[in-house]
């Protein structure tokens, strides 16, 4: 338990291990500018704890040549993984159906192909993406340039409508049903065959608006 929200065992495993990951990475940003706060600060987009070189294949590097890196991501991962499996066990305790559960494994997926998948089927963890806010995106520029450019991807565009459209449309739906609380709105079930209730109120918003 921390304050109001139950953790349980999976829980108390994902912070553990998440910590431990976010200090693993923290501390060796931190050492690369001399334990300096105000430069760690400073350089914070810029710093990054980066893959292992590329001879190192899927061995166990030196831990400041990406061994860091490695424990780091073992880590991550484990955290991750376990606050999958509490969305499972939370969602049948409370007798709902598993769609957060498999919208969440939906974004694991790509975090599993880019930081293990293709890592392993590539024979190297050099092809993993560093942890870092602008050097994430500068492998996400070279992979776009290696690979052909995702914006000409056709199933990147489709991605991105569904992302941008879906938070559009959930913004949509919860922001009307707010509007008409008042009248009951949130009762929409209940109203849906019914006239002059919130439900109506809503719909002819929406048909007025569009």
């Amino acid at each position: 338990q921390l304050g109001p929200v139950w953790l349980g065992w999976t829980g108390m495993v994902s912070l553990a291990t998440g910590i431990l990951a976010l200090n693993i990475i923290g501390l060796n940003m931190l050492a690369q500018v001399g334990w300096s706060v105000p430069e760690f600060i400073r350089q914070l987009f810029w710093l990054a704890l980066e893959p292992p070189s590329p001879e190192y294949g899927l061995r166990m590097p030196p831990l400041n040549e990406g061994g860091w890196y490695i424990i780091a991501s073992f880590f991550l991962l484990i955290s991750v993984m376990s606050w999958w499996a509490r969305t499972y066990l939370l969602a049948m305790e409370h007798k709902m159906g598993k769609h957060v559960f498999w919208a969440f494994g939906s974004a694991i997926w790509l975090f599993l192909v880019l930081g293990l998948f293709r890592p392993v089927l590539m024979g190297s963890w050099s092809e993993a993406v560093p942890y870092g806010i602008f050097p994430h995106l500068d492998w996400t520029t070279a992979f776009s340039i290696r690979y052909g450019n995702l914006y000409y991807n056709p199933f990147h565009a489709l991605s991105i409508v569904f992302l941008y459209g879906s938070v559009l449309l959930f913004a949509m739906h919860g922001a009307t049903i707010l509007a008409v609380t008042r009248y009951g709105g949130d009762r929409e079930l209940e109203q849906i065959v019914d006239r002059g209730t919130a439900t109506e109120r809503a719909a002819l918003f929406w048909r007025w608006t569009m």
